[in-house]
């Protein structure tokens, strides 16, 4: 099981020096999440100071971009980094899409599958010289000259992941994606019983099995009185989110949601977390010293292959 360390707060500035710092310790992947910074820009930074850690976006909103500008994109921080980097793809959320970004939302799966197989079409183009004709429903890229033809990438190119929660967005990852950034608002039950069999339907569309895919597992990981806290004001965030309340259904939480989402209507963030007790705490989350976390973490090496933890429990990982 690889062991990543990813950054939600960065700066321009200051990724360059938590990258490094994750390659020192000894982190097998650094992921940088897209909230008030550009994720490429910050992994350009981060590939000027690493040799050998994986990079990847986890991730970066797919639907407030194009299919050839994120192919760009990932095409140049692939050379910049000499091969090590993930692109990392997630939809966002409606109001999020159309109203920070005003970008077109609909059947976000299809647009997400057709994104992924266009991105693939146009590096297909620049290695082969072919003539570039995709034509989709939601994207068309029928125009690629010389002059704009950056050719095949000497590194070959990047694992695409992408980001879901529910069963249409997960197959889809199964079907035309490398590997799968698991939400970390996800259970085990869920993962075992909707994801996976999900990621497996889509893998069987392609003509494949899951081996040799890659699934990042959960990341909500506790081992202070203080994550725990963290943790929990997270699980509430997320709960009260229509999109992901289908994981509360499953263990019969759906009381839970409402409550949730009618106190976030309400702008009652600082109180949600109360709500969150210890049996929905440990179903979200790896809570306990970093040698119980690390052994927990074996316990998923069947269904995923990676996992985002803190410098504490890798140590614990990587001691044990």
């Amino acid at each position: 099981m690889k062991l990543d360390s990813i950054k939600v707060d960065f700066t321009p500035h200051t990724v360059g020096e938590h990258a490094a710092e994750a390659e020192s310790l000894g982190y097998d992947g650094f992921w940088l999440a897209e909230t008030k910074h550009d994720v490429f820009v910050g992994l350009g930074q981060a590939a000027a100071r690493t040799k050998d850690i994986e990079l990847g976006t986890a991730i970066a909103v797919a639907f407030a971009r194009n299919p050839m500008s994120t192919a760009t994109l990932a095409n140049d921080l692939q050379l910049l980094s000499r091969g090590r980097f993930h692109l990392g793809l997630g939809s966002q959320v409606e109001p999020h899409i159309t109203k920070r970004f005003a970008m077109p939302w609909s059947k976000p799966a299809a647009r997400m599958r057709e994104f992924v197989l266009a991105i693939r079409a146009i590096w297909h183009s620049w290695e082969t010289g072919d003539r570039l004709a995709f034509r989709g429903e939601f994207y068309r890229h029928t125009l690629m000259t010389p002059f704009f033809n950056p050719g095949p990438n000497e590194f070959g190119n990047p694992k695409i992941y992408l980001a879901g929660v529910g069963e249409l967005m997960t197959e889809v990852a199964g079907e035309v994606a490398d590997g799968f950034l698991c939400h970390s608002f996800t259970t085990d039950r869920y993962l075992r019983e909707v994801t996976v069999p999900a990621l497996e339907r889509g893998r069987a569309k392609a003509g494949k099995s899951l081996d040799g895919f890659e699934v990042s597992g959960p990341s909500f990981v506790a081992t202070t009185e203080d994550e725990v806290a963290d943790v929990k004001r997270q699980i509430a965030f997320y709960g009260s989110t229509p999109a992901y309340r289908k994981v509360l259904d499953l263990h019969g939480w759906s009381a839970l949601h409402e409550e949730l989402h009618t106190m976030s209507r309400r702008q009652l963030w600082a109180e949600m977390s109360a709500l969150i007790d210890d049996e929905v705490l440990y179903a979200f989350a790896l809570v306990g010293t970093p040698q119980e976390v690390a052994a927990k973490l074996g316990e998923r090496a069947d269904v995923i292959t990676r996992v985002t933890t803190t410098p504490s429990v890798l140590s614990a990982r990587r001691s044990g």
